[in-house]
């Protein structure tokens, strides 16, 4: 009995090392693949087009300096666009529902060359695509744009203020299936303004502090003026054009507006 039990204590040790071994082995010969990002480059006044074989899953930013949202009426196109000039480098993740991972490095250029990229084997069925993009093209946008940067303000009371920095939307118009957001931005201090981003977002109504808040950050269209810096005893006027949209029950339209490296930071 006692020679049946040390034989069988010599099997499953040679069971267990060998199975050590084996799954050494295979992990050993497991290879690492690196995969190497697209390289693009983007721009504020130019809508640069990404057409995938399948619908688009996830989009992950790197920086809020980037601008990206799926083309209205379809599910494989993604519009990218710089949200301010000369940002540092960042990169763009897209999943699509095949489970693919497509990886971006965005830079800034005033004037890109590639603005339509298409990873579809049919190059006739991407062109028929990018047909269907909306009924608002960027030219018409940008018309609206400059027609209504020069209007008088017809808004009044919208309008936050700190150390000398006043933002104030001065209107709100739409045509189409576009709010155009008219502001104004005023330094009456000494220190210029470097502006680090200027967001919109629909944002829940205040709540018990028990109960988690959510925000839905809206991306624009396209943005007429300088959103790099308010000079200092200088004024400016930005007009945001965004894609329509409602503001649900309990909930609220929040703009946000940030100093690049300091703590002048405004909201209304």
């Amino acid at each position: 009995m006692k020679n049946i039990l040390a034989n069988l204590a010599l099997v499953l040790v040679f069971v267990f090392v060998s199975s050590v071994s084996w799954a050494q082995g295979k992990a050993a010969g497991a290879r690492t693949v690196i995969l190497e990002p697209y390289v693009l480059h983007i721009t504020g006044n130019k809508t640069t087009n990404l057409i995938f074989p399948y619908a688009i899953r996830s989009v992950d930013r790197g920086s809020p300096d980037v601008l990206a949202q799926k083309a209205k009426g379809v599910e494989n196109i993604l519009l990218v666009k710089a949200g301010r000039e000369n940002f540092p480098q960042t990169n763009l993740s897209v999943i699509t529902t095949d489970g693919k991972l497509y990886s971006f490095l965005l830079n800034y250029s005033e004037n890109p060359s590639l603005v339509n990229l298409s990873f579809l084997k049919d190059t006739a069925a991407a062109q028929e695509m990018l047909a269907t993009i909306p009924e608002e093209s960027e030219a018409t946008i940008q018309d609206v744009a400059e027609k209504i940067k020069g209007k008088k303000r017809v808004l009044k009371g919208v309008k936050a203020t700190r150390a000398g920095i006043k933002f104030q939307l001065n209107g709100l118009y739409i045509k189409g299936d576009v709010f155009y957001f008219q502001v104004e931005l005023q330094n009456r201090s000494h220190i210029p303004y470097d502006i680090d981003m200027l967001r919109f977002f629909i944002k829940d109504e205040k709540l018990h502090k028990r109960t988690v808040s959510q925000e839905i950050e809206l991306q624009s269209l396209y943005v007429l003026g300088d959103t790099s810096v308010i000079k200092e005893q200088s004024k400016s006027m930005l007009v945001i054009a965004l894609p329509k949209f409602t503001i649900p029950d309990k909930k609220y339209l929040h703009v946000q507006l940030m100093e690049k490296g300091g703590g002048r930071a405004l909201s209304v």
